[in-house]
């Protein structure tokens, strides 16, 4: 089979195409005809630092690449959910010893995997399982409700777009950051309230949107020191999901506001074959939302093909990508 591997870490490390065996299945697993894949910021990560500094990082010559859509080609001992000729979406590789997804074929962790929604292409559905995982488990941990405001920071983004989707669907009234622009659009369209971060500070929009009294839910993908902002946006005893948290920060203000804080780290299902079900599960969740019309994955306008990995990895870095960039296998 074809695939685009990478023989060396570092920032400027290149995609070599090249001819692997295609994986044999195995017990508990499928092997999966990838038809597309979407990159994600760990990805590219992952390809710049590599295991000296990401420990979760495969072994050289490594596939990256976590997302996929595809059809099962072969099922193992043991798998009863799925058949040859399914299609299947999911987030299943390109970490640790797990083969990723640059590649004409990939053997995937059954449990890891969902039927893809019928309503969405290969190219759409392939741009959903990371996101939409994250999302999910975030605002379920912080139990968003029907009638909530709930703030999502990065409301355009990967995960953040999935999360806006998601908070209107679970009965919440959603307000999302971002910085202007196209932006703003995108938000309104998913019908939330969109907030230019570099026009109104926390506690203009905090007074405008909720009398001053806070969000019961804060969502935040950006992450890092704007998790002050968060602390800030807060309403008493609300709850913040964050997926990126490792910074080292004074929780005085979230200790005087009596916060619940949960840190979404959807690669520990892969990474310590801890749970594996429960990312199937949400993925057959998400399959179910996706088809009832609820949630519609945002793709940039930009394509690209295997050979082609390399530009699809500088486009996310580059900042100009609006929606998930997505390799057509």
């Amino acid at each position: 089979m074809k695939a685009m591997i990478l023989n060396e870490y570092g920032e400027n490390a290149e995609f070599q195409l090249t001819e692997l065996p295609q994986p044999s299945v195995k017990a508990g697993h499928v092997v999966v005809r990838v038809a597309a894949t979407s990159v994600n910021t760990v990805d590219t990560m992952i390809r710049q630092l590599g295991q000296e500094n990401l420990p979760l990082s495969p072994d050289l010559p490594a596939v990256l690449g976590m997302d996929f859509a595809g059809t099962v080609e072969a099922v193992g001992e043991g798998v009863t959910n799925f058949v040859p000729g399914d299609e299947v979406y999911g987030c299943a590789g390109g970490l640790t010893d797990l083969q990723g997804t640059l590649a004409e074929y990939m053997p995937a962790d059954a449990r890891l995997i969902a039927h893809k929604p019928k309503s969405l292409s290969m190219r759409e559905a392939a741009a959903l399982p990371l996101a939409g995982i994250t999302a999910y488990e975030g605002l379920q941990r912080a139990v968003v409700r029907t009638g909530q405001k709930v703030l999502v920071h990065g409301g355009a983004g990967g995960v953040g777009h999935v999360a806006v989707q998601l908070a209107r669907h679970f009965g919440a009234e959603v307000y999302a950051t971002c910085s202007g622009g196209k932006q703003i659009g995108i938000i309104e369209q998913y019908g939330a309230t969109a907030i230019n971060y570099r026009t109104e500070k926390v506690a203009e929009y905090v007074e405008k949107y909720t009398s001053g009294e806070g969000f019961e839910v804060v969502f935040d993908s950006v992450g890092g020191a704007n998790l002050t902002n968060s602390f800030e946006a807060a309403a008493l005893n609300g709850s913040i999901a964050t997926t990126v948290s490792m910074l080292e920060l004074d929780l005085t203000p979230a200790h005087f506001k009596g916060l619940s804080i949960h840190v979404v780290f959807m690669l520990i299902p892969m990474l310590h074959n801890y749970k594996r079900e429960e990312h199937g599960k949400i993925l057959a969740e998400l399959a179910k939302i996706v088809d009832a019309g609820a949630l519609q994955p945002l793709l940039d306008e930009k394509q690209f093909g295997l050979i082609d990995v390399g530009n699809a990895y500088a486009r996310l870095t580059s900042g100009q990508a609006i929606g998930k960039v997505v390799v057509e296998i």
